[in-house]
């Protein structure tokens, strides 16, 4: 039988259902599609977020690359990924709790422009931002054993299968995006569970990453 490129069911869940909250909890990624939309229709949105993933792929490959080297190289080097990691997510979890991550849209971002234009800003500013990059290298661990023997597919797998997760979520929100900021608005506290929900989250997947780099 051959090897599987998904991790065990329970943690393919478990995955799947970090990546949707990750996906609605709303961030600068979010508050430019929704701009972009809002000043040039749904189209600019979508072209925003085509964008957006396209400088993601760049992500995954670099992180799925850099990952599976680091594990071929040192079981020591990656628990020390893991240890780095787990400090970056429990930031995450306490910047979320601190300053939440109200829907703020992008000023400027009512203009119209171009359909590349818009692709181009949601290609740019991920390529351009570390944190993206680093939110990968921090969080794809978390479904990759130290002795599975085929890392590399698993990152990559993985890496996909969360861009496309959060592209259909992205795009259902687009969709909706007048009566998502609509509702985001007349609900703050609902925003702020989001807030709740993604720092309990970073904070469960950075007490994992320490625990497993302490075995």
């Amino acid at each position: 039988m051959g090897v599987s490129l998904f991790p065990s069911p329970g943690l393919f869940v478990a995955f799947v259902v970090a990546s949707v909250l990750l996906a609605l909890t709303p961030g600068p990624d979010m508050a430019l599609y929704l701009s972009r939309a809002f000043g040039g229709g749904r189209s600019h949105g979508f072209a925003a977020l085509g964008g957006a993933l396209s400088g993601v792929v760049v992500h995954t490959f670099a992180a799925a690359l850099g990952l599976s080297a680091v594990i071929a190289a040192s079981t020591r080097a990656y628990d020390a990924v893991k240890i780095v990691g787990a400090l970056y997510l429990a930031y995450l979890a306490w910047g979320a709790l601190k300053r939440g991550a109200s829907l703020k849209l992008e000023a400027g971002g009512g203009t119209a422009g171009t359909l590349g234009g818009a692709y181009m800003t949601g290609l740019l500013i991920n390529l351009a931002n570390p944190k993206v990059i680093l939110f990968f290298v921090t969080f794809l661990p978390q479904f990759i054993d130290v002795g599975d023997p085929d890392p590399s597919r698993k990152l990559f797998v993985l890496g996909f299968s969360f861009i496309v997760i959060g592209g259909l979520v992205s795009a259902a929100i687009i969709a909706v995006a007048g009566r998502f900021i609509a509702a985001a608005r007349a609900n703050p506290r609902a925003v702020r569970w989001f807030d709740y929900g993604f720092a309990g989250l970073m904070s469960v997947f950075a007490a994992r990453l320490i625990l497993g780099a302490a075995r």
